[in-house]
Order: C-alpha cells, then structure tokens, then sequence
C-alpha cells in the first residue's frame, strides 16, 4: 500500500498529472472513472489566486467524485504561496502539491515552476513554509534538475522529505530538454533507492503504454505512475494499465460506439463546467486521440475542431457513430 499523508491508496498507484487546459474537473472525472488513483488539477498561478482572478478561481472547482484530488499552485513568491494556501484549503482538497517542475518560459522567467530549479535553498524554503501553513499533506511535482549539468535530485528529493512533503513525482527530464529526448527513469529510480526516502516516489514522462507503466513498477522499482499525455483522448489508459498488470494482457480496446459515447460525454461535462463557447473550443484536443486508429477519419477529426457550435458537434457525433456503428478499434 502507498500513503500520501494519511490517504491510503492501493500498490503503484496510477495519478492523472496536471495539465494546462486538459486537466480539467470534466477530465478529471472521467479519467477517474476509468480508473486513475489520484488526480491533480491543472497548474494554478498563485499571484493570480491573491488577485481573485478569475481563471485561477475556476480552476479550484472539484467535484466530490473525483477525490482524492490534489490542487496545483505554482509561484516563486513565498507570501503569495502562503496566501494561496489558505485560499486552496477553504476549497478542501485533498492534497496541496506545488509544481516545480514547468518548464514554460513564461513560468520559468518568473523563477517559478522549473526556474526554481536554479535555487533549491528558496525550493526548500518555500516548501518547507507551505507545509507548516497547511493541515493538508503537501506533495511536490519536479523535473531531474536545470540542466544535465546541474542535476541533483537525490538530494533535493531528500531535502524537500526532511522539511515535510509527503510525496514527490519526477519528471525525467531536465527544463533544459523541455519534452524532448527520452525520459531518464534511472535517475527517478536513484532517488527511490536513496535509503533514507520513505516517502512515496512516483514517475512521470513517457509513461505511453501499459508495458512502460510495469516497467516503471518492476524494472524501476518506483511507488506509482504519473501519467499525462497518454490520457488525452484516452481516459481508458489507467484501466488499460491496470488490466495488464493483472492479467499481461491487453485489454480489449473500446469500440468505437464507446469512444463516441466518451468524447459526448466529455463535452456535456465541459459545457457544462466552463460554457458553451469554451466547452467546445477546449474539449477539441482530445478528439484526435479518441478516434485514433480509425481509417477514413479525417474528414470528420476536421469537421470536430472546427465546429463552433455544440449541436453542430453532436451532429458529427451522431453521424460518426452511424457510419462506424460495427467499426471495432484496433489496437493502438
């Protein structure tokens, strides 16, 4: 069993990592339908929380299906963190974690996210703060380090246990490779193998496949799996995943009525969450990943994202499902 704090969650446990614009309670909810542990809210920006912005704001939206939920706030302002934390914790989550791991410019230049990365002593301080702040157990999300050059995530993951956090997921990636290259997972395995860590470890990058989630559980030997882009369009991989790790097969892919069903579902939730003009224009990164794998598909992948209107989508929807009704996905 893996524990965050006092929340109990069963071995390798699989988490839905933040993602800007995905991570969403519509998405959120479906991918734990399907099977994620945990699930993480998109990044939050802490200067924008203190200003009641109302991006930021809406972003705290939880919905009680979906716990145990954790809500990401980035920063590199150690008064505006602390005021993000009273702000988050009215919301009642069930993890506070921080990211220290963005690698976006507009983050970095800011000395937040992965720029934090460049002065550990303030990544402790601020950690450290935070969980004095908070009841609430609070977790870290990081990258390996800067740059090759300036990699030390043994001893910072050790540093950030020692002033409390009560889990820590790596990234295996430096910012200075952004998303390119391969993640490094020895590096994340370095840390899990540290003698003196007993908090959870967890992994993130490349996790594409159920193959690579049990090679990060048994070749690896780490607590969990984050997973992020695997799951665009496909909240099915946390159940794929763990049917491979219990019976080493695959699982029989959804068919296409299944997939049509899912990305209605989908936009219902999103429309209803965030309006009709943003439910529409946000849920269209996931359709090309839901459809994936279908021959002759592209006219109808165009007519979804580019479609302005809810019914119109719907209507692609319901024609995509007439004409596919027996089409039985491959695997992909």
């Amino acid at each position: 069993m893996v524990k965050i704090g006092d929340i109990e969650l069963s071995d390798f446990p699989l988490l839905l990592a933040p993602m800007e614009d995905v991570s969403d309670p519509p998405f959120r909810a479906l991918c734990k339908a399907q099977g994620a542990d945990v699930v993480y809210t998109e990044f939050i920006s802490s200067e924008g929380l203190i200003r009641d912005a109302a991006k930021s704001v809406m972003k705290l939206d939880i919905y009680e299906a979906e716990r145990p939920v954790g809500i990401q706030i980035f920063g590199a302002n150690l008064d505006s963190m602390l005021q993000s934390v009273d702000i988050v914790e009215k919301t009642n989550p069930d993890i506070i974690d921080i990211n220290f791991g963005c690698p976006v410019k507009k983050v970095v230049s800011k000395g937040a996210g992965a720029g934090i990365l460049k002065d550990i002593p303030l990544m402790v301080s601020l950690t450290a703060e935070m969980v004095k702040r908070t009841h609430l157990p609070v977790t870290v999300k990081t990258r390996l380090g800067w740059d090759h050059d300036s990699i030390q995530i043994v001893e910072v993951a050790e540093r950030l246990q020692d002033v409390g956090a009560k889990a820590i997921s790596i990234h295996g990636r430096t910012r200075a490779q952004m998303y390119k290259g391969d993640a490094d997972w020895t590096q994340i395995a370095a840390v899990k193998n540290n003698s003196r860590m007993h908090i959870p470890v967890f992994g993130n990058g490349d996790v594409n496949s159920p193959e690579r989630a049990k090679e990060m559980r048994d070749k690896y030997g780490l607590d969990g799996a984050m997973i992020g882009r695997a799951s665009i369009g496909n909240p099915w991989f946390f159940n794929e995943v763990k049917h491979f790790f219990t019976h080493g097969t695959h699982a029989t892919p959804p068919r296409l009525a299944e997939r049509a069903a899912m990305a209605r579902r989908h936009l219902e939730m999103a429309i209803d969450w965030k309006g009709e003009k943003l439910g529409v224009f946000e849920t269209r990164r996931h359709y090309t990943n839901y459809f994936k794998g279908i021959p002759d598909f592209k006219p109808y992948r165009q007519r979804l994202v580019t479609e302005d209107h809810s019914a119109d989508v719907f209507a692609v929807l319901d024609e995509i499902e007439e004409m596919f009704a027996a089409t039985a996905l491959q695997q992909h």
